[in-house]
């Protein structure tokens, strides 16, 4: 598996999340659940955490730009409190960034491309892009699984999200398809018949 197939499972997961989460109550989303959590209490937290993150890492880290700087989006992303914010807005933010991210993985960067993590440190340390990206997509996934549970305790049965859903299905042949003795005998019980 890549990260361009692994990123398009993603994306399919997060939308069928999203349109879930849209039929829940509104106060269920914003229910403080991690009450001990320092800077993430609900289910909104993390969906807006979990963009942040993408937008840091691939478009600001990796690509130079991100989206708060247009305006739109601008929020607070280290304690983003998103209880102020309604669904829609998180999922419109969620959908660019990941609209812009899907635009990047479909130009096909190098994946072994040196990423610096501290972009103005001269001595930070670097990892590859296909490295950025696996751990930007396994961070997701994580937040994703707290989110599942979240929705379990608010008493609710989450979608299914698992890769084996959204993966595309390989045709195989079946066994002895290819055999000329078997397709002999099938066409002698034919003519039989």
């Amino acid at each position: 598996m890549n990260v361009r197939e692994y990123y398009t499972y993603l994306s399919a997961a997060r939308e069928q999340l999203w349109n879930y989460l849209r039929a829940l109550p509104a106060a269920d989303l914003d229910r403080d659940l991690i009450e001990s959590g320092d800077r993430f209490h609900s289910i909104k937290d993390l969906l807006l955490h979990t963009t942040d993150v993408e937008d840091h890492w691939v478009h600001f880290i990796a690509r130079g730009e991100n989206l708060q700087s247009d305006g739109r989006f601008k929020h607070d992303w280290v304690k983003p409190q998103a209880g102020q914010y309604e669904l829609s807005w998180i999922i419109d933010y969620g959908r660019t960034v990941s609209q812009q991210t899907q635009a990047f993985l479909d130009s096909e960067p190098d994946l072994d491309r040196s990423i610096k993590l501290i972009q103005d440190d001269p001595a930070s340390d670097t990892v590859t892009l296909d490295q950025l990206m696996w751990n930007v997509m396994t961070h997701e996934v994580r937040h994703t699984a707290q989110i599942a549970l979240m929705v379990r305790q608010l008493g609710h049965t989450p979608p299914w999200s698992d890769y084996l859903r959204f993966a595309r299905p390989q045709a195989t042949a079946s066994e002895g398809l290819d055999d000329p003795e078997l397709e002999d005998s099938e066409e002698a019980e034919t003519e039989q018949s």
